[in-house]
This record gives structure tokens, C-alpha cells and sequence, in this order.
């Protein structure tokens, strides 16, 4: 799959930007959404669930970023991880290389969440059937088809709508074949945690969902506070929605994936974002606090 230029949904950042005089934050996870922490006090975490990261745990290309209260240089699939767990200390996260080439595996009894914050990139003009031919991406593909799994896709930093050309005349193939599945998410990167009072805008290097209907009714946005983390990039607008798939999961333990996608889906908010176009955020900024606000789902 070399051949293929797989390639991160993340920017690249240099050590240099973050001074020896940055400024500790208040918190040491400030950068999430109130209601991850009111959530917690109802003692939802995550737990009896399952985040399986496939990314690059390689390490060969480090970045420089601070979750914590630590400023740390690690690598992209390192820094998945760790937000997610993060937002779902109780979940169980699992971590496997892209390039392994063998199919995920998922945890029986428990809700699986598969986080690939990866696009599998290639010349636009190609069939999509020689370009998904690893058994990874082939199942992570499976999983969302059939329900067995939520898959959550980084949309990608190119500033255009999820599935379409780049322009540099490349496509990220497992986008488009993400979006038949039926508990898909595509994430999208706000520039904060969006408020009444002062409602996000869509980061200016995201995907968007496009005139698609398809993706429209599949794509959700978090914000992705890099002012306080040196991370932006759809790489960590991903991570967030599995922890709250997670703790929405650790309170309607019933639940499936089917389920759980759609109501993170369909309580999203449109009044915390500026100018709410469905092409441009598509459902709108996820909300935990309404995810969790009913007494079941189905």
C-alpha cells in the first residue's frame, strides 16, 4: 500500500512553535466541551466500550503538542489515542498500525468505535477497486456498512467537501467509501467549542460536507481548540466524537452502533454555529449534553 501515499488529516507542526514561555493552561484539559466534564459527574466515561485507533505508530514523523499539562513530541497516532482517551478515560482503547495490512478486530459484548484519522489518497482518475484492496481498510469499510461498528472519519484538511478532488487532482478513496456506511461520521474541525453567545465557524483547513445529502446527514463537527493544544487539524476533531460515542454508549449500555451513531447524529446543535449551512457543517456541532439527555434511545 505504499504505493498509495497514504497521508495524515493532520498539519504538521514545527517544535518551534511552542515557546519555552507558553503559558500553562488552567485546566489540563481545557480544550474540551463542557459537557465532556458534566458528563463524567453523571459517571459516564466510556466505560464498557471500545476505541480502536488505526493510525501510524511509527513514529516517524514527531509533533509537538500539549493535551496535558505536558508539552510532549510524539507521533500522529499517539497523539489519537491519547485525545480519546482523554474525553473517555473508561473507554478501552485499542491501537493498530494502518500499514499492518490484516483486518481490525473488533470486542464482542462491547460497542466498538474505529477512529481513522488516515486518508488513503491516490490520482482521482483511478478505480476505487484497485485502490481498496487491503483487508484493513476493506473491514474498517465492512464495519460501517453493516452496522458492527461506528466508523469516524477525519474529513481531511483540504478545504473542500468530503469525497471530492483535491487540488492537487487526488481523492481520498476511503472517504467516498465511507459514505455508503450506515454508522459513519465524518468529522469536521470547528475553530472552538461553539456557544450561544459565541458561536464556532468552520476551521478554515477542514472538509466540509458538500451538496452530498449523503455526507450532509453523516458529518459532524467538534471544536478543535489548537490555540490551546498546538494540534489542529481533522486528525483531532475525530478523536473527540469517539469519546463521546463512548460515554453516550456507557449510558445507554443497550444500545448499538446504529443507534448510538444516530443519536449523536440527530441531536446535534445548528445554534452554535455562525451561518448553519448543512453543506458547509452538516448536521452541525455535536452535543454531548443532548446525546445523553433522554431517558433511552432506539
Amino acid at each position: 500500500m505504499t504505493s498509495l501515499n497514504k497521508s495524515f488529516s493532520m498539519i504538521a507542526l514545527a517544535v518551534a512553535s511552542l515557546s519555552a514561555h507558553a503559558v500553562e493552561p488552567t485546566y489540563w484539559a481545557n480544550w474540551e466541551h463542557a459537557d465532556v466534564k458534566s458528563a463524567w459527574s453523571q459517571g459516564y466515561k466510556g466505560q464498557g466500550t471500545n476505541i480502536l485507533v488505526v493510525d501510524d505508530f511509527s513514529n516517524r514523523s514527531l509533533i509537538v503538542g500539549r493535551l496535558t499539562n505536558n508539552i510532549e513530541v510524539k507521533g500522529h497516532g499517539f497523539w489519537v489515542a491519547q485525545e480519546a482517551s482523554l474525553v473517555a478515560p473508561e473507554a478501552k482503547i485499542s491501537t493498530m498500525g494502518y500499514v499492518s495490512g490484516t483486518a481490525i478486530n473488533l470486542e464482542p459484548g462491547k460497542l466498538n468505535i474505529v477512529n481513522a484519522s488516515y486518508g488513503l489518497f491516490a490520482p482521482s482518475t483511478i478505480d476505487q477497486k484497485y485502490i481498496i484492496t487491503n483487508a484493513t481498510e476493506k473491514s474498517i469499510i465492512a464495519a460501517a456498512q453493516n452496522g458492527t461498528a461506528i466508523v469516524v472519519k477525519a474529513a481531511g484538511n483540504d478545504g473542500v467537501a468530503v469525497g471530492q478532488v483535491t487540488k492537487n487532482g487526488t481523492k481520498d478513496f476511503l472517504a467516498s467509501a465511507l459514505i455508503s456506511g450506515q454508522t459513519t461520521i465524518f468529522a469536521g474541525a470547528l475553530n472552538k467549542n461553539g456557544t450561544l453567545a459565541g458561536k464556532a465557524t468552520m476551521a478554515s483547513y477542514s472538509n466540509v460536507a458538500g451538496s452530498d445529502v449523503n455526507v450532509q446527514n453523516k458529518f459532524l463537527s467538534v471544536g478543535v481548540v489548537s490555540t490551546t493544544t498546538n494540534l489542529p487539524g481533522t486528525s483531532l476533531a475525530a478523536p473527540i466524537l469517539d469519546g463521546y460515542a463512548a460515554i453516550v454508549g456507557s449510558k445507554f449500555v443497550g444500545a448499538n452502533a446504529k443507534q448510538i451513531t444516530n443519536q449523536l447524529l440527530t441531536t446535534a446543535r445548528t445554534d452554535t454555529v455562525a451561518n448553519y449551512r448543512p453543506e458547509i457543517y452538516g448536521r452541525g456541532e455535536a452535543s454531548l449534553s443532548r446525546a445523553l439527555a433522554p431517558v433511552s434511545i432506539k
